[in-house]
Order: structure tokens, then sequence, then C-alpha cells
């Protein structure tokens, strides 16, 4: 009775889960894309910014975005612009702190640390 729940001209195959994306491997980061991080704003909710620093959701989203190589010059230019590494989220934790229990975070840590 799948056919039947599925719909006209669909088959049971046609359900497996396809990517949105194809995963990018050895992408290139030149310096204008990476500073282009800099220009994020912190997210807004019900028209209002999250609570905490902007500068947590800037890092937050170049943690996201990129591997840790990019991430170290992101954070040579986050730095150079005045902006704070120690910026806290609404709920007082640093970056480093959010991370902390993230499989890979260990390199965007100790480049977080470092500065």
């Amino acid at each position: 009775m799948i056919a039947g729940r599925l719909g006209k001209g669909l088959e049971a195959s046609d359900l497996t889960m396809r990517k949105d994306k194809q995963k990018v491997l050895d992408e290139v980061w030149d310096d204008d894309r990476v500073k282009g991080f800099l220009i994020k704003s912190a997210p807004v909710q019900s028209g209002r910014p999250l609570p905490g620093d902007a500068d947590f959701y800037v890092l937050r989203h170049a943690y996201q975005s990129m591997r840790p190589g990019d991430f170290e010059r992101f954070l040579e230019f986050f730095t150079a612009a005045g902006r704070d590494v120690r910026a806290r989220d609404g709920r007082g934790r640093t970056l480093a702190d959010a991370i902390a229990r993230h499989a890979n975070a260990t390199p965007f840590i100790e480049l977080l640390n470092a500065r």
C-alpha cells in the first residue's frame, strides 16, 4: 500500500534523502571572502538581536563556515579590527566555551585561546 500513500507516479525509491548541496573540498578562501565575515551581524529573533555580544555571533558564524586555517586568518582580521574574541552569548559563554564539546573543535579552541 506504499504506492497509495506516496501518490500517483511516486515510487518508494523517490523517498531517499538527497543533499541540497554537494560537499565542496579544497575550496579557495581568499582574503576578501574571509574578510566578508566581518560584516555579519547578530541574528535577529522576533525583530530583536539575540542576547549577548554581536561579536560572539560573528565568531560563531565564521567557526561554522570555515576550516581551521581560514578561521585563523579570519581571527587576524577580526582582532585587527578591534573585535573581541572573548565576546559572550546570552548565556555568558565565549565561543571556546560554547564549542568545547564539539568533536572537531580543538584546533578552533586553540586558535581562540592563543589570542
